[in-house]
């Protein structure tokens, strides 16, 4: 399994090269604080952009997730989706 090490996964790196298992990956990183802190708005936004890419335990991890975050985390983790993929 391929391992990426990157100090700031925010910066665009992988761009379209990035597929739904990366993202899907990505997202459970932050969720559970694997090599970082954890982070639900990351991650919610990572799980995101993975279920756009087709991942469906990815959309089903998202909807967990968003139970257990308000209203702005949700609309600042979605902010953050477009963002990145107005970079990629």
């Amino acid at each position: 399994m391929a391992r990426y090490e990157m100090s700031s996964i925010d910066c665009g790196a992988m761009g379209a090269a990035a597929t739904g298992t990366v993202l899907f990956q990505l997202g459970l990183m932050y969720a559970v604080g694997r090599s970082v802190p954890v982070d639900r708005v990351a991650a919610h936004k990572w799980f995101n952009l993975a279920a756009r890419e087709g991942v469906a335990e990815a959309a089903r991890l998202r909807k967990e997730l968003a139970l257990e975050m308000a209203a702005d985390e949700i609309a600042e983790a979605q902010r953050a989706a477009r963002r990145w993929l107005g970079q990629a």
